[in-house]
């Protein structure tokens, strides 16, 4: 129904921005990577996906096509709601879903919110068709492929990457906190990685 809304950002909140549109607030739900790219008082293009239930009606905001995309994928597969999917984009790229897919990685999956091994499953079973994985060596990269050989398992990564987003560290920040803390004892588990994580983070 609405394709995408243009306005000045009036406020910025957790997981939602205020977008005025011709002197009307939206409220649009919003993924943490597309939060970290909204500057209050500045115009912004949104990407919008509206979700009607009995009891609410919801905009979904993305600041890109590629996100948007993804949610609509996302969505289509049983049981994984809007809210689900927005933590899961949150969480990890499109380019980092596509390889744990590929990979056929359930413990990678299953390490994102809201997603159990059921759902990974069918998310694999799904989406492997439709998802496809580009390689490319950026920050924008899954941070599962931030480490070399024989370092803390990917699994773990995206474990600790999904807590750290989830105080609202943006992706790229968590990459390149990642990226600098070098090589990681292989038996880490998920805290110690999460301590070392935010050591970088607290560096600014």
């Amino acid at each position: 129904m609405i394709g995408f809304l243009k306005g000045k950002v009036e406020y910025i909140f957790i997981d939602y921005c205020l977008l005025n549109v011709g002197g009307v607030g939206y409220r649009v739900f919003v993924s943490n990577n597309t939060r970290a790219v909204l500057k209050q008082g500045q115009e912004a293009m949104l990407f919008t996906h509206l979700s009607v239930r009995e009891d609410a009606m919801q905009l979904y905001g993305f600041s890109n096509q590629e996100e948007y995309t993804l949610f609509q994928l996302l969505i289509a597969i049983n049981g994984i709601g809007p809210k689900v999917a927005m933590g899961i984009i949150g969480a990890i790229t499109p380019d980092g879903l596509a390889q744990a897919i590929q990979n056929k990685s359930v413990k990678a999956l299953t390490a994102l919110p809201g997603i159990g091994k059921k759902s990974a499953e069918r998310m694999i079973l799904e989406l492997k068709d439709k998802l496809t994985f580009s390689g490319k060596d950026d920050d924008t990269q899954h941070v599962g492929g931030l480490f070399g050989e024989g370092q803390v398992g990917d699994d773990v990564i995206s474990e600790a990457s999904a807590a750290l987003m989830s105080l609202g560290y943006s992706q790229g920040e968590v990459n390149t906190a990642f990226q600098s803390m070098g090589k990681i004892d292989p038996e880490a588990d998920v805290q110690q990685v999460i301590k070392l994580a935010l050591k970088q983070l607290s560096r600014g």
